[in-house]
């Protein structure tokens, strides 16, 4: 009786959620429209070349896409380039980033005790690291290893608060019940820190694309948007720039919104809460 009570009234919010986020999506489709008609009406105003508006960047961005760049490279190119190199180093600072925040948030002393080598670290940008990066890096090596300097820190930080909101008690009850530490990782703590991981992983990803462009804009590559966007800002010509900026950001908000995704779908109790 109950299961078939909850199933009818999930039916019964379906259609006023369907309409929730078909109202979302016209408002974000307005929003867009109101931007892009200020801009046209700036643009046209200022009349000026390093102004462009709209319409000729999205020329800009029709040229880039069918007959590629100055250097003979599509825009497709330059776009994989910069997704590959921030995946990977992303996924780096994902893969050491939660062990070891979980490490040293299970182990206090521990962090305690290398907390005076962590972090200063933190504090360091990771575009300072470009000199350094250059000198000892080649290739995607070079990339991977500034991403995920901006992807790590984010990530760790999150792990590491995490872990201090797990509930004793419910370490307790597990200890109480013979649990093994194993079994008290994977079914209490990392469920409980999981909302952390992904918000850190949030944080991260944005970093990483922050750190991508200003690794490419040092230059010794040839494809990446970053690349991209240089060389045609010697050329003066902007419409081509901002083709590389909005890409940039569509694909940064792309990636984020899997991610959210993905965190609507693990903790759906955390979106039911509303005002």
């Amino acid at each position: 009786m109950a299961v078939t009570s909850k199933v009818a009234a999930d039916r019964a919010e379906s259609p006023g959620s369907a309409s929730r986020s078909f109202n979302v999506g016209v408002w974000n489709v307005v929003s867009l429209a109101i931007a892009l008609g200020i801009w046209q009406v700036g643009a046209t105003l200022v009349a000026s070349p390093f102004f462009p508006t709209p319409i000729k960047v999205v020329e800009a961005f029709i040229q880039l896409a069918t007959r590629g760049d100055t250097t003979g490279h599509s825009l497709l190119a330059h776009a994989w380039a910069s997704i590959e190199r921030v995946l990977v180093g992303f996924g780096l600072g994902v893969l050491l980033g939660v062990p070891l925040g979980l490490l040293m948030g299970l182990y206090p002393k521990l962090y305690a005790g290398t907390r005076s080598v962590i972090e200063p670290f933190r504090f360091i940008p990771p575009i300072a690291w470009i000199p350094l990066a250059i000198i000892f890096f080649t290739g995607l090596t070079r990339f991977a290893f500034l991403i995920f300097l901006g992807a790590f820190f984010p990530i760790f930080t999150s792990t590491l608060v995490g872990v201090a909101r797990v509930e004793p008690i419910h370490r307790k009850v597990g200890v109480v019940h013979g649990a093994s530490k194993f079994w008290i990782l994977r079914n209490v703590v990392v469920p409980t820190v999981m909302p952390d991981i992904l918000a850190g992983m949030r944080v991260g990803l944005g970093t990483a694309w922050l750190t991508i462009v200003a690794a490419e804009l040092a230059g010794g590559i040839s494809t990446g948007l970053g690349r991209m966007m240089t060389n045609y800002a010697e050329l003066l010509m902007v419409p081509h720039v901002i083709v590389g900026m909005l890409l940039i950001g569509l694909i940064g908000f792309l990636m984020n919104e899997v991610l959210l995704l993905i965190e609507k779908r693990l903790f759906r109790w955390r979106w039911q809460v509303s005002l």
